[in-house]
């Protein structure tokens, strides 16, 4: 099998602001001959590489047009063999619902050299930026992650017993995610926040219920978004950033919330990275 002085690096690049790449991926994208990257990367990241760098979106965004998963995997290999260090940048972590393993297959097959580098999904990011805890010694010894933009793929069954769930592409399904968990006996009363643009300037949470949410929501624009379902969404009354408390009003639905503010602005108190991203310091209040 032939072997190329190309190399590939697949990268995940957090739930999308600058201020949530790491620095291993920052150094990447400085080095870039070619970028491959998803629809909802910050095109704030995108000024990261270098002038010469060749930009390919190939994002992949429900309902909409998209480059097919075959033709991403020709982009990689014919880069690679052309000799070019191609960063594939994708949204959250390459390994969290990011269709990775097929260019790896692809990469492979035709002896490209790759790499795998690690990022921060939303799964874990936006419940911690909008105040909620995953788990909880009284009300959540458990978490699962699925994405939801096909429900009827799900075990709801199995789904309504955990004790948190956190639903990734789930923005338009939301109503036929609440029935199907109140339909397998999951108590109407449980608390539900979903937050979009996690950790971005325009970062919005809305809070309810199994039986409230859908209505709260109806007039918004939810997607991207990640879903929390379960009791620990309580506790985002003593847990939620203090910044992002004082900037409460109404979202689009009328009940959320914007936030938070420090992700963007960029205030004293930040910390300046390598090449001159910043990382975001959340400060909580409890009580």
């Amino acid at each position: 099998m032939a072997e190329y002085a190309g190399k590939v690096y697949l990268v995940g690049s957090g739930p999308g602001d600058a201020a949530y790449l790491t620095v291993q991926a920052q150094e990447l994208l400085a080095r870039a001959e070619v970028l491959v990257y998803d629809a909802l990367v910050d095109g704030e990241l995108l000024d990261l590489v270098p002038e010469t760098c060749l930009k390919l979106d190939v994002g992949k965004r429900g309902g909409q047009p998209s480059t097919s998963q075959t033709e991403i995997n020709r982009l990689l290999v014919e880069h690679c063999q052309q000799g070019k260090l191609v960063v594939r940048l994708k949204n959250g972590d390459p390994f969290v619902f990011g269709r990775a393993e097929s260019e790896i297959k692809a990469l492979r097959k035709t002896g490209c050299d790759y790499e795998v580098m690690p990022g921060l999904s939303s799964a874990l990011v936006a419940p911690l930026l909008a105040g909620i805890p995953l788990t909880d010694p009284k009300l959540s010894r458990c978490f699962a992650v699925v994405t939801a933009h096909d429900p009827d793929a799900m075990n709801w069954v199995s789904l309504a017993r955990i004790d948190t769930l956190v639903l990734l592409m789930g923005g338009r399904t939301l109503p036929e995610i609440v029935r199907r968990l109140r339909g397998h006996g999951r108590s109407p009363d449980t608390p539900v926040a979903i937050i979009r643009y996690a950790g971005r300037p325009n970062q919005q949470v809305w809070e309810g219920t199994l039986t409230s949410i859908v209505a709260e929501t109806a007039n918004a624009s939810l997607s991207p978004c990640v879903i929390v379902v379960g009791e620990v969404v309580g506790l985002r009354k003593y847990l939620q950033p203090r910044e992002q408390g004082r900037r409460q009003g109404k979202g689009e639905a009328g009940r959320g919330e914007w936030g938070p503010g420090d992700a963007g602005t960029r205030r004293r108190g930040d910390t300046k990275t390598r090449g001159g991203l910043f990382r975001f310091r959340a400060f909580f209040s409890i009580g």
